[in-house]
């Protein structure tokens, strides 16, 4: 197949960018023609470019003509486009509608129903936007904690309800776990475009180095953020006799670094090949969310490691890890429940053993390359299959959207 991927980079190399390099990378591999297309938001600099970016991000005209010279160089057979935000915009979408071509979105986090992408305001779950008014964002400036970035994001989510951009204009989209799906059904995406397909990781090759019986102490990974229950985490462990080894970089780190007790060791942000170095020796990945994780890519890596998992008891993380199978769980927020469920699994290290068995056969039964491939060009053929040549309503969308454009710079809401 001739593939055109797309994906908007943040800032910060993160979980949705590494998921764009393992699966284009993926594709490649099996020789499929792959083109990207890629735009990087380094290039939101000056005051201009924000303002650029501000009054764009529902609908860029400019992006789409650029966009429309890739398609044109690449005549793919199907976009896949991972994400839009805020560069790219939701005009590539009626690029790919207007030419015929399938597209396929997946929907890494919430941002189509939610500013901040989250699903969380002050550090609790919030689905005010879910089905409701986008525009409460700007009145929690939820974005950033910004009026005008909150604004800005409102309009796009706003602007594609209105224009139903994702009934008419995207042919597939693909969730991450079944309560994904469920959420975004909610907030009004056709159940029938909604593919589940997970994110998965190469085999790091590590679950076999160390022996599940002879690891020891605990590993957290990831962003140190709020939202990830590190405070939690942080006052479990002032109650806790094992080690624990926290492995990332955020907001809350020099924090932590101050008031984490002695059996605490912050390592900030290490290289993959560091990190599953660190899961091959560790007995349990602790995962103390507040927020609706996706499918963390630390999560599959956990997996594939044999590493079980004691996770929060919210959104797809409840889905994704079962007590007793593959790790343990505990309600988030809760620091007796973090400490209860910990110290029942590690007190049964038989129970341990087998969970770390369990964990490596989830990974080989569902989390591989070979595995992932399929599913995804089964989503590509069935996206194909669904496309006619037909262009349904061009006119009248174009027409919507010049004139969104032409009034940008005075929305009214």
């Amino acid at each position: 197949m001739r593939i055109l991927t797309a994906h908007n980079h943040y800032q910060q190399h993160g979980g949705e960018d590494a998921v764009f390099d393992n699966e284009t990378a993926l594709l490649e591999a099996a020789g499929h023609e792959v083109h990207r297309y890629e735009v990087h938001n380094d290039a939101i600099a000056s005051a201009s470019d924000k303002v650029r970016a501000f009054l764009t991000t529902p609908y860029s005209t400019s992006a789409r003509k650029q966009f429309e010279q890739a398609l044109n160089a690449s005549d793919p057979d199907v976009v896949h486009v991972h994400n839009y935000f805020p560069l790219i915009t939701p005009a590539v979408f009626y690029a790919c509608s207007a030419r015929g071509i399938p597209v396929v979105h997946t929907l890494h986090n919430f941002r189509m129903m939610c500013a901040n992408g989250f699903l969380l305001r002050d550090g609790n779950i919030c689905e005010k936007c879910v089905s409701g008014s986008p525009f409460w964002a700007v009145a929690h400036r939820c974005y950033r904690d910004s009026y005008a970035g909150s604004l800005a994001v409102a309009r796009m989510i706003s602007a594609q309800r209105r224009w139903d951009t994702w009934g008419q204009h995207v042919t597939r989209f693909i969730a991450l776990t079944q309560f994904e799906r469920a959420k975004f059904f909610e907030a009004g995406i056709p159940d029938d475009k909604i593919c589940i397909k997970p994110n998965f990781v190469p085999d790091p090759g590590v679950h076999d180095l160390i022996a599940p019986e002879k690891r020891s102490g605990a590993l957290y990974v990831g962003r140190l953020s709020h939202e990830k229950g590190l405070r939690t985490l942080i006052e479990a462990w002032r109650e806790m006799s094992v080690p624990l080894r926290i492995a990332g970089d955020g907001p809350l780190i020099d924090e932590l670094r101050s008031s984490a007790p002695d059996n605490v060791t912050i390592l900030g942000r290490l290289p993959s090949e560091q990190v599953h170095a660190e899961m091959a020796r560790a007995a349990l990945l602790v995962m103390p969310s507040n927020w609706y994780e996706g499918f963390p890519v630390t999560l599959v890596e956990a997996l594939a490691c044999g590493l079980p998992i004691a996770a929060s008891r919210i959104g797809s993380l409840q889905e994704l890890v079962v007590d007793g199978e593959n790790g343990c769980t505990f309600e988030p927020g809760n620091v007796d429940g973090l400490v209860q469920s910990i110290r029942g699994v590690l007190a049964k290290p038989e129970a341990l053993v087998a969970m770390s068995r369990t964990a490596r056969s989830l990974y080989e039964a569902n989390y591989t390359a070979v595995k992932n491939l399929d599913t995804l060009l089964a989503i590509y053929s069935e996206a194909c299959a669904s496309v006619t040549p037909a262009i349904k309503d061009l006119h009248r969308s174009e027409a919507a959207h010049e004139g969104w454009t032409r009034q940008a710079a005075h929305p009214s809401g």
